[in-house]
């Protein structure tokens, strides 16, 4: 991860950030979000504004757990080198608009509030001492992924998230997504990539969603997925909704959508060869 996080240095100041935030998101790249967390808490650096806040946030939602997540898009027939810029490229983007916005309309400047628990380091540290904090922040960690899976729960028995996969369907048609691949979408968008990986392996071996669908419906979900779930814990680092997850939804549409266009206008093998390929199909039982 250190070597990841050298070339990731520069980059930072592209989107607003101090240098050692490329050490969060090379952990969130090569991990998960929780892991970037633990990396963020222990660096103790000097508190980021709320506008700084939301805009790591965002990299780290737009790309993270990389090897998870680009081996389901390749063994679902999305190219790999696509997926790949598409990711990390997107969340580059995405940071530096919102970076420029934040600055543009002097807003959200004031220091981000970390729910987390975040010891205070001891006057005389000592082995003992640094592992009760980082128990603490283990601890901390644990309880609120733990109240945030409850929440799922209900928000299911209640009907929000049928709510929400209603609404996106639409949505989805309009950018040009069609209806047999807006249930693994809609799967993706609210639960995530790696949770619904299955599902969309399956779907795409059983040659029931045409392969565009699939490479659609694959890079939609990694620019905006765990809407719910993800949007939520990095709302508890401080960072704000406008970004994490009104403009992470918007881009993620506006992008796929002009990706639907572009795509359009390929020769189908150069499609092939760039953006999607036939996946090997499941036998029928």
């Amino acid at each position: 991860m250190p070597y990841l996080a050298m070339p990731l240095t520069p980059l930072m100041a592209l989107v607003g950030l101090p240098p050692e935030m490329g050490l969060v998101w090379a952990t969130a790249l090569l991990n998960n979000i929780y892991s970037a967390i633990i990396v963020f808490l222990a660096l103790g650096a000097a508190p980021l504004t709320q506008a700084q806040m939301t805009v790591l946030a965002t990299l780290i939602l737009v790309a993270h757990n990389l090897p998870v997540e680009l081996g389901i898009a390749r063994k679902s027939g999305a190219r790999l080198r696509f997926q790949i810029v598409s990711r990390f490229g997107g969340a580059l983007v995405l940071g530096m608009l919102l970076s420029a916005a934040y600055k543009a309309l002097d807003t959200l400047q004031g220091p981000a509030v970390v729910l987390f628990t975040r010891p205070e380091a001891a006057a005389t540290p000592t082995l003992w001492l640094w592992a009760l904090g980082e128990g603490q922040k283990l601890l901390s960690i644990a309880l609120i992924i733990t109240g945030l899976m409850a929440l799922m729960r209900l928000l299911t028995a209640v009907g929000a998230i049928d709510l929400l996969n209603r609404l996106l369907r639409p949505v989805l048609r309009l950018i040009g997504i069609g209806p047999a691949a807006s249930g693994i979408t809609v799967a993706g968008l609210t639960l995530g990539v790696a949770y619904g990986g299955g599902l969309i392996i399956f779907e795409a071996k059983s040659g029931r969603v045409d392969k565009r669908d699939v490479f659609f419906s694959l890079t939609l979900m990694g620019l905006c997925h765990s809407l719910i779930e993800d949007t939520l814990l990095m709302a508890m680092l401080g960072a704000h909704l406008s970004g994490i997850l009104w403009a992470r939804l918007v881009f993620a549409l506006a992008a796929t959508a002009l990706l639907v266009k572009c795509s359009a206008r390929l020769a189908p093998g150069l499609a092939d060869r760039l953006l999607w390929s036939t996946v090997a199909r499941t036998p029928a039982p």
